[in-house]
C-alpha cells in the first residue's frame, strides 16, 4: 500500500510504474481491436445477417425509401457491428457512384433524450439546431423540412431503441414512422436495434405497424465461434505468443456460458491482459482470465446498482429488507414504507411488479411467477446479488442512504 511507504519510497514506486508504462505494453500492441465499439475488417459468423440487412437498405442507392428493420438479440451478438458495417460499406458504394445519401447512427441510451437524437438527425441532413431552446416538435419540423425541400433519403440506425421507447414520450418514433407525406419527396428509413424482445409492448400500435416492417433475430455465438473471434482479435491486438491457447479457450467458454456474448468475451480478454501486465507477466494465462472475470463481475454489479432509477433502488431495497423468499405482496408493503420515509410518490402494485421484472432481466433478482389458484398469481423473488454489496452501493446514494 502506498500509505505504508515514506515519501521517497512512494516516489520510487510511482516512478517505476510510470517508467514501465512509458516503455509500452509487452502484451498489447494495439488496444483498438479490444474496444467495445471496434468494427473488425471482417465480421465473423454474420454473413447471413449482413447480406440480409444490405439487401433491405440497398434501395436507398436508387434514391428510394427502404423498409424499416428491427434487429433483436442478446448483448454481444453482433447487431450493432452488423448495422455499422453495412452503413460503412453503403457510404463507400455511394461515394464510388457519386451519389449523395444521408446516413445517421445514434445510440439512444447515450443520447439520453429524444431531442438529442434529433440533433444527430439534424447533423446528418445538414441542419444546425441549438443544443437547447427548441421544442421537440419545432426541432423535428426543421429536420423534416430539410429532408423534403432537398429531396433527401435518410437512413437512421437507432441503437438501443428500447431506451427511447421506455424513457420518452414516444413522439419522435411516431413522427419518424408516420410522417411519410410530410417528408415526400424525401424519406426516412429506420434500423432499430434492441436487446429487449419485449420492448415492442411499450410502443403505440400505430408506430409498431410501421416500425416492424422487417425483423431479424441475431442468435448467440457458440463457444467455438467465440474462440475463433477471440483468436482473430488476438492477432490484431496482441504481440506474438503473449497468450496461451488454454486462456483463449477458457475466455470463450466463460463468455459462451453467458448467452454467447462476444462483447463480453473481448472485454474479458482485454481486462485479462491488463491484469497480466500489472503483475509483470509477459503473457496471459488461465489464472489471469479468472482474476479478470471476478473483477468484471464486481465492477458490472456495482455499476448496475449505481445507475438504477430511484424507484428501482427502493424496490430492490425492499427485497433486501424482506424475509426469505419474499413475494410481490410483502415486497410492495415494504417498498411503500420505504418510499414514504424518503417522500417519493408510491407506485401502483402493477408498476412495482414491472420493476421487479426489469430487475430480473438485469440479473439482479430472480422473479418466478407462482400460481395461487383462485387467489391469483404472485412473484417469488430471490436476490442474485450479495446483500452487503447492495447496501454498500446504496449507502453512497444521497436519497436512499438514510434507509441503509
Amino acid at each position: 500500500m502506498l500509505a505504508d511507504l515514506d515519501s521517497s519510497d512512494q516516489r520510487r514506486l510511482l516512478d517505476s510504474i510510470f517508467t514501465r508504462a512509458a516503455k509500452g505494453s509487452r502484451i498489447i500492441k494495439d488496444p483498438e481491436p479490444l474496444r467495445p465499439d471496434y468494427i473488425p475488417p471482417k465480421l465473423l459468423f454474420r454473413d447471413e445477417q449482413i447480406a440480409a440487412v444490405a439487401q433491405i437498405v440497398a434501395p436507398i442507392l436508387r434514391r428510394q425509401r427502404c423498409s424499416n428493420i428491427l434487429l433483436y438479440g442478446k448483448t454481444g451478438t453482433g447487431k450493432t457491428a452488423t448495422a455499422r458495417l453495412v452503413l460503412k460499406e453503403l457510404a463507400a458504394k455511394a461515394k464510388d457512384l457519386n451519389l449523395t445519401i444521408c446516413l445517421c447512427y445514434s445510440n439512444c441510451r447515450l443520447a439520453g433524450t429524444e431531442y438529442r437524437v434529433i440533433l444527430d438527425l439534424a447533423d446528418a441532413v445538414g441542419v444546425n439546431l441549438p443544443f437547447t431552446g427548441l421544442s421537440l416538435g419545432e426541432a423535428y419540423s426543421r429536420v423534416a423540412s430539410q429532408i423534403s425541400d432537398k429531396n433527401l433519403n435518410l437512413l437512421v440506425v437507432l441503437d438501443e431503441i428500447d431506451f427511447l421507447a421506455k424513457n420518452s414520450s414516444g413522439n419522435l418514433l411516431y413522427e419518424l414512422t408516420r410522417s411519410h407525406d410530410i417528408l415526400s419527396p424525401g424519406s426516412v428509413s429506420l434500423i432499430g436495434i434492441s436487446n429487449d424482445l419485449r420492448f415492442k409492448e411499450l410502443l403505440d400500435p400505430r408506430v409498431l405497424s410501421s416500425l416492424g416492417e422487417e425483423e431479424m433475430v441475431f442468435p448467440p455465438y457458440s463457444v467455438e465461434e467465440l474462440r475463433l473471434i477471440l483468436e482473430d482479435r488476438v492477432k490484431l491486438a496482441f504481440n506474438e505468443a503473449c497468450i496461451t491457447d488454454a486462456a483463449i479457450n477458457l475466455c470463450a467458454a466463460l463468455a459462451g456460458s453467458e448467452h454467447g456474448d462476444a462483447r463480453r468475451a473481448v472485454d474479458l480478454l482485454r481486462v485479462s491482459a491488463e491484469v497480466a501486465e500489472r503483475e509483470g507477466s509477459t503473457r496471459v494465462e488461465e489464472r489471469h482470465i479468472r482474476i479478470a472475470l471476478q473483477k468484471m463481475e464486481q465492477d458490472r454489479l456495482i455499476e448496475a446498482l449505481k445507475v438504477l432509477p430511484l424507484q428501482a433502488k427502493l424496490v430492490l431495497l425492499a427485497v433486501v429488507r424482506c424475509e426469505t423468499a419474499p413475494t410481490t405482496g410483502s415486497i410492495y408493503k415494504t417498498y411503500s414504507t420505504l418510499g414514504e420515509r424518503v417522500g417519493v410518490e408510491i407506485l401502483t402494485p402493477r408498476r412495482v411488479s414491472g420493476i421487479l421484472s426489469e430487475l430480473d432481466m438485469q440479473g439482479l433478482v430472480s422473479a418466478d411467477v407462482l400460481s395461487k389458484g383462485r387467489y391469483g398469481r404472485s412473484k417469488q423473488v430471490t436476490l442474485l446479488v450479495p446483500k452487503s454489496l447492495i447496501l454498500d452501493v446504496f449507502a453512497q446514494d444521497p436519497v436512499v442512504s438514510s434507509l441503509v
